[in-house]
């Protein structure tokens, strides 16, 4: 599994230790940004994760700023692409198995980073199976592509 990271400077802190987490995990994590704490908009990060995962880059993608809202509201423009704001485990699991999430969001300034870590892990730790799940990804996905015409 190929995971994709980004943050905005708010988060790059939090953004370095969860990347140096899921290495220890065994998986591969490409680094979209941001690579310092100097100010940055997220809107642009949250684009290449979110490009990342049509384009086949990666699998799936960890996204965080101040409060995650802003990067999942981001990361949703991207067409094809439903990204997830996840502060607890059950969320991150949920996000996956019920919404096949490709990016889970967190908050630097909402979670500290051992939670952020378990919330990552589990998010890791499932794969989507389909089920009645599946029927209700279809309709959301139906959906977004009458909007897109």
């Amino acid at each position: 599994m190929k995971i994709g990271i980004g943050s905005d400077h708010n988060a790059f802190e939090m953004k370095t230790q969860l990347k140096e987490h899921i290495e220890t995990l065994g998986i591969e994590v490409i680094d979209f940004g941001c690579f310092s704490p100097e100010e940055v908009d997220y809107p642009s990060i949250a684009f290449e994760v979110a490009n990342g995962i049509n384009d086949g880059k990666i699998e799936r993608g960890i996204l965080v700023c101040g409060t995650g809202i802003g990067m999942a509201m981001a990361a949703n423009k991207v067409p094809g692409v439903r990204a997830a704001q996840c502060h607890d485990t059950y969320s991150a699991e949920r996000a996956q198995l019920s919404n096949n999430a490709q990016i889970i969001t967190m908050g630097s300034k909402v979670i500290g980073i051992e939670v952020a870590k378990k919330v990552v892990s589990e998010y890791l730790s499932v794969k989507f199976e389909g089920g009645n799940s599946a029927r209700k990804i279809d309709q959301i996905m139906q959906k977004e592509s009458e909007v897109a015409k």
